[in-house]
């Protein structure tokens, strides 16, 4: 997909027509990447809080708070470089044609879930059957 299909400006996919057609692959190539351009800024703006504010506070306490600040858009900044990540993923699955179904069963995605979270490889089931086993694993690991 390289953008050449040019969207209808109200266009919603919709369950009447075929799924992951090649409007519904654009919408959410565009979908991704306006998420991706939003994230990047958020990221840049996170930086610049990291190089704005020195440890140098006289105050224990704010110093302190300084730290745990910055720890937390540590945090953020890295959360944001996974989604990225993940977004970069799933645009490739768009240029693959595999994006919208799942990568356990081959089942399609759905379109509410694939709205609601672009970047999911699952289907519903299939998420639900990993968290489980993810659970069970942690469960047996504490024990």
């Amino acid at each position: 997909m390289d953008g050449s299909v040019i969207l209808p400006p109200d266009y919603k996919p919709s369950e009447n027509e075929e799924y992951m057609n090649e409007y519904q692959l654009e919408y959410f190539r565009q979908k991704l990447i306006r998420w991706k351009k939003e994230l990047i800024e958020q990221s840049k703006d996170t930086l610049e809080d990291l190089r704005q504010g020195g440890l140098n506070q006289p105050d224990d306490i704010d110093r302190a708070s300084l730290e745990t600040d910055k720890a937390l858009d540590l945090r953020t900044k890295d959360r944001i470089r996974k989604l990225i990540g993940k977004i970069d993923e799933a645009l490739q699955r768009i240029e693959d044609k595999e994006y919208g179904y799942c990568e356990e069963t081959g089942e399609p995605i759905g379109l509410a879930r694939l709205e609601a979270r672009p970047i999911a490889t699952y289907s519903v089931e299939a998420q639900e059957r990993h968290e489980r086993m993810e659970k069970t694993y942690d469960d047996e690991a504490v024990q």
